[in-house]
C-alpha cells in the first residue's frame, strides 16, 4: 500500500514561531532557587511557596518511570521552567494583548471562535495567561473562570484588573484552597510533583449550585520557545446540580534541531452531587514536545464526568484520564483516541475506579498507527469491595496502516465485588487493499480513501464534539494523512 507523509502541513498552520523577547525567564534547569524565583515573581503567600518546595523535594527523590514510553531523552537541565512572554497585565479584551501574541492567536482562530460559540476563553502563551474572558451573564451568576494565580490569591489588584465579581471570587477561593492538590496530591507521581513545584498558568473554574453553562469554556495553550517547559494547572469544581463543558486545545512551534520541549500538566476535577462535567482535549503538539499529563476527577453522588481525549501531536504522550466514583450512582465516560505517526509514541487510555454502589463506567479507546508510529492503550478498571451492582464496559480498538507501525494493549481489571457486571472487548485491524481499491473505483484518490476510512474509524469521537470542534478535528486528521504520494 502506498505510504503518505505525516504532518507535512503542521509547520505552516501551527508550527510557526512568534518573534519577540520575553519580559522575564528563569535560568535553565530546576533547583530550589528557580522554584523560589517563580514564587517571588508571582508574589505568592508563604503557604504556596512551601507547597512548591515540598513538591520539588518529591520530584528530585523519585525515579523516572520504568514502564511506558521511553523518556530517557528528556534533559531536565536543558529546560527553561518559567517564561513570562510580556510585561503587560493579563488582558480582558484582545485589544489589550501585545500585538505579536495577539497575531499568533488570531492565526490559530481563537478570537473568532470566542465570538462565535464560546462562553469564555483563556489563552496561555509560554508560562502565563495573556488573556481571560467570561460572558457577563455567567459572571453575574457567580461562575468564576480565572488563572491559578487569581484563584489561589485573589488580591484587590487582580480583582480590579480582571473586573471580577468580588463576592464570587472570594467564595470560589475558599473552594479552590480546599481542593487544590487534593485530587492529585504532590506525591502522586514524579511528573505531578514537577508540575506542583513549577506550575504556572492554566484554568481555575467554579460553577455554583444549579448553574448550567450551556456553551463551552475554552483554554488554549501555546509553546513558542524551544527547550521550554509548560506546566499549567487546571482545577474545576462543579457544585451540586451544575453543568459544564470545558475544552482545551494546544499547539507548539516546530524546531529543526533536536531540542525538546516539555509539557507537564495537572488537571483536577471535583464533580459534587448531581453535577455534570465534560472535559474535551484536542492535543496537537508539535513533534518536539514530550506531553506527560495527570488528569483525575472525583465524582460524588449521582455526578457524571466525561473525558473526551484526542492525542494527535507530540513526540511522546503519556496520559490516562481517570474518574474516582466516590458516591452512589456516579458515572464515568472516558473516550480516548490517538494518532501515532513517524517518531511518535502515544501511550494513552483511561482509568475508572468504583468505590460506591450502583456506579457505572465506560472506557473506549481508539488508536491509529502509521509510518512506524507506536500507539499503546493502558487502562485500569477497579471495582472495590462494597461497590455493589457496579457496571463497566471497556473497549479498545487499534488500526494499523502499515507493516512498520505498532500497537500494544495493557488492560488491568481489578474486580473485588461479586455483584459487578463487566465487559471487555479489544480488536486490532488493518485497512485492506480491497477496501481502498473499492473506494478509489468510486472516484477517490488513495489519500482520500485512507482518510475516509480513518475518519470513519474515529467517528465515535467526532460525533461527541460540538460541530465546530468536529470540523477542526477532521481537518487535523486530514493534515495527518496529507502529503505527496511516494
Amino acid at each position: 500500500m502506498t505510504e503518505l507523509s505525516l504532518r507535512d502541513s503542521y509547520e505552516e498552520k501551527y508550527g510557526f514561531r512568534t518573534p519577540g523577547k520575553p519580559s522575564f525567564e528563569t535560568e535553565k534547569g530546576l533547583s530550589e532557587s528557580v522554584v523560589k524565583t517563580i514564587s517571588d515573581v508571582k508574589n505568592e503567600p508563604d503557604w504556596l511557596r512551601k507547597f512548591r518546595l515540598k513538591a520539588l523535594h518529591h520530584f528530585l527523590k523519585r525515579q523516572m518511570p520504568k514502564w511506558g514510553a521511553d523518556l530517557s531523552a528528556i534533559n531536565f537541565d536543558d529546560i527553561v521552567y518559567y517564561i513570562n512572554p510580556s510585561d503587560r497585565k493579563q488582558a480582558t479584551s484582545w485589544e489589550e494583548v501585545s500585538p505579536e501574541i495577539k497575531k499568533t492567536f488570531e492565526r490559530l482562530g481563537i478570537p473568532e471562535a470566542e465570538r462565535k460559540f464560546l462562553a469564555g476563553v483563556g489563552a496561555q502563551f509560554e508560562s502565563e495567561n495573556v488573556y481571560h474572558s467570561l460572558q457577563e451573564q455567567l459572571a453575574k451568576k457567580g461562575v468564576v473562570f480565572v488563572d491559578p494565580d487569581t484563584g489561589l490569591n485573589p488580591t484587590e489588584e487582580r480583582i480590579k484588573n480582571l473586573r471580577l465579581n468580588k463576592a464570587a471570587i472570594e467564595h470560589a477561593n475558599q473552594m479552590f484552597r480546599k481542593w487544590f492538590g487534593k485530587v492529585v496530591p504532590i506525591e502522586d507521581n514524579k511528573f505531578a510533583s514537577l508540575n506542583s513545584a513549577v506550575f504556572s498558568g492554566g484554568s481555575f473554574i467554579y460553577i455554583p449550585k444549579g448553574v448550567e453553562v450551556t456553551q463551552p469554556l475554552q483554554a488554549y495553550f501555546r509553546i513558542n520557545r524551544e527547550s521550554m517547559g509548560q506546566f499549567e494547572r487546571t482545577l474545576i469544581i462543579a457544585d451540586e446540580g451544575s453543568k459544564l463543558h470545558y475544552v482545551e486545545g494546544c499547539t507548539a512551534a516546530m524546531y529543526a534541531n533536536d531540542k525538546q520541549s516539555l509539557h507537564t500538566a495537572v488537571v483536577e476535577i471535583v464533580a459534587l452531587p448531581g453535577s455534570q462535567v465534560r472535559y474535551t482535549t484536542l492535543q496537537n503538539w508539535s513533534n518536539n514536545v514530550y506531553n506527560l499529563v495527570t488528569k483525575r476527577a472525583y465524582a460524588y453522588d449521582g455526578a457524571a464526568v466525561e473525558w473526551l481525549d484526542a492525542n494527535i501531536g507530540s513526540r511522546v504522550t503519556m496520559k490516562f484520564p481517570s474518574v474516582f466514583m466516590l458516591g452512589p450512582g456516579a458515572k464515568a465516560d472516558i473516550l480516548s483516541v490517538a494518532y501515532a505517526g513517524k517518531g511518535q509514541h502515544q501511550d494513552s487510555g483511561g482509568k475508572a475506579l468504583h468505590f460506591a454502589p450502583n456506579t457505572t463506567s465506560k472506557i473506549i479507546s481508539k488508536s491509529v498507527s502509521k509510518d512506524g508510529g507506536h500507539a499503546t492503550y493502558r487502562g485500569l478498571l477497579h471495582i472495590a469491595k462494597g461497590a455493589t451492582n457496579a457496571k463497566s464496559t471497556v473497549r479498545c480498538d487499534a488500526l494499523l496502516l502499515d507493516e512498520q507501525s505498532r500497537t500494544d494493549t495493557y488492560p488491568y481489571n481489578e474486580i473485588n465485588e461479586d455483584t459487578a457486571t463487566v465487559t471487555h472487548e479489544a480488536s486490532v485491524g488493518k485497512i485492506g487493499e480491497d477496501l481502498v481499491f473499492y473506494l478509489m473505483s468510486r472516484g477517490l484518490t488513495e489519500q482520500e480513501a485512507l482518510s475516509m476510512v480513518v475518519n470513519g474509524f474515529l467517528q465515535i469521537f467526532t460525533k461527541e464534539l460540538p460541530m465546530e470542534y468536529a470540523i477542526e478535528f477532521n481537518r487535523l486528521i486530514q493534515l495527518e494523512m496529507s502529503g505527496a504520494v511516494g
